[in-house]
C-alpha cells in the first residue's frame, strides 16, 4: 500500500512547488525559460502527473534550455562542441519520448455532461 503525501505544512518548498531550484532568483532569465518549458511540457501531458513524470520533466527542462544556450552561442559565432550538443539533443529526446511526445487531452468531463451523453 503506497504511503499518502505528507501534507503541505511538512513537506519542501520544491515539493509544494513554491519554489524551482533551490539558491536561484526565479526571476532571472534561466530560471523563468526553466518554468515555461517544464508547464508546456505538462500541460502537453494533460497537466495531471506523477512524481516519476514530474521529475523527468524537471530533467527534460533543464536538458531543453541547456540546447538553447548552446543555440544562442552557436548563433553569435561562439565555439560550438556538436558532439555534446547531439549528445545532450538525444538525451532530450529519449526523455520526452518516455513521456510522450504527443499531446494528451485533459479529461474535464463531469458527471452531468457523461450521464446526458449515456442517455
Amino acid at each position: 500500500m503506497a504511503k499518502a503525501l505528507p501534507k503541505a505544512a511538512f513537506r519542501t518548498k520544491r515539493g509544494n512547488r513554491e519554489m524551482v531550484l533551490e539558491g536561484v532568483d526565479g526571476r532571472s532569465l534561466m530560471a523563468r525559460r526553466f518554468r515555461e518549458v517544464v508547464c508546456g511540457i505538462e500541460a502537453d501531458l494533460g497537466g495531471d502527473l506523477t512524481e516519476a513524470q514530474r521529475q523527468l520533466v524537471a530533467r527534460a527542462g533543464t536538458l531543453a534550455i541547456w540546447c538553447e544556450a548552446r543555440e544562442t552561442e552557436l548563433a553569435n559565432g561562439e565555439d560550438f562542441n556538436a558532439a555534446e550538443y547531439a549528445t545532450i539533443s538525444n538525451a532530450l529526446r529519449r526523455l520526452l519520448h518516455d513521456l510522450g511526445l504527443e499531446r494528451r487531452a485533459k479529461d474535464v468531463t463531469d458527471l452531468t455532461q457523461y450521464l446526458r451523453g449515456q442517455a
